[in-house]
């Protein structure tokens, strides 16, 4: 059964990344902004973000509704291309890549987890967990395999199917399948989202483990001060640009300064 580390609890916490340059960046933005439609239409989604995401650190992005979180993971994460400005992912810019380089690389040094597991009804845990294996043609390392089923408290259970699974337990398989590739870094979009408070607990002591121990680099968008509080550091939205930033967030700082984002905006 995989350990659960409190909220409070940051023993091997990444430093805290600003918004300066850091070699070690997993992930870069350097002045992206997204825009949508055109003329009097157009939405500025992001507008010049500039920021690091150090390895093996917890990000949480947080903001009001349309103050551009999912825009912000879609443009870092590949899913999305920047109307101007620059992401890379380690030392890989990902302007200059065609689409097929760019589900490659998607594929094989990203994770994501989100809000709904997207997990394939008719395949058993220990297949959706290495559906990304199968889909690039790779083998799947069996002692890496192994040591994720068991960190995440499936052990036992890859021969069942989602339906036979709690929602905990197939955020589970979601993490894992996220993981199987030893990605760089691992995003979730709301990844708590569907899930009761203490299920949400467990998957977030979930994630906030493979930072600690295995040196994950993970980003998540959540609208939840609970679920931030677990993070190393929070960046704060509001119309389309990082406002601030929290480092060893508690719930009730985060609480406070999301109830003053649109102010200081």
């Amino acid at each position: 059964m995989s350990k659960i580390l409190p909220s409070a609890a940051h023993p091997t916490a990444a430093p805290a990344h600003g918004l300066g340059r850091t070699p070690e960046a997993a992930v870069r933005l350097t002045s992206v902004s997204k825009v949508y439609g055109r003329g009097t239409a157009a939405v500025h989604a992001l507008r010049g973000v500039t920021v690091d995401i150090p390895r093996g650190s917890f990000t949480a992005v947080m903001g009001p509704s349309g103050s551009g979180k999912s825009t912000f993971l879609h443009c870092a994460a590949g899913l999305d291309r920047p109307t101007e400005g620059a992401v890379a992912l380690g030392g890989s810019e990902l302007g200059g890549l065609d689409e097929t380089a760019l589900t490659r690389l998607r594929r094989d040094r990203i994770g994501f987890v989100f809000q709904a597991f997207n997990l394939m009804p008719s395949l058993t845990v220990l297949q959706n967990i290495t559906l990304p294996l199968l889909l690039a043609g790779r083998k799947a390392d069996q002692r890496w395999l192994a040591e994720i089923v068991e960190r995440v408290g499936l052990t036992g259970r890859t021969g069942h199917r989602p339906a036979e699974l709690s929602g905990g337990q197939q955020q589970r398989v979601a993490i894992a399948r996220a993981l199987v590739t030893r990605p760089e870094v691992a995003f979730g979009d709301e990844p708590t989202g569907a899930l009761d408070t203490m299920t949400a607990k467990e998957v977030l002591g979930l994630l906030r483990q493979t930072v600690d121990e295995l040196g994950q680099t993970v980003v998540m968008v959540t609208h939840d001060p609970v679920a931030a509080a677990y993070a190393d550091s929070v960046l704060f939205l509001a119309d389309g640009d990082i406002v601030d930033e929290m480092t060893a967030p508690t719930v009730d700082r985060v609480a406070d300064r999301m109830s003053r984002l649109g102010a200081w905006a």
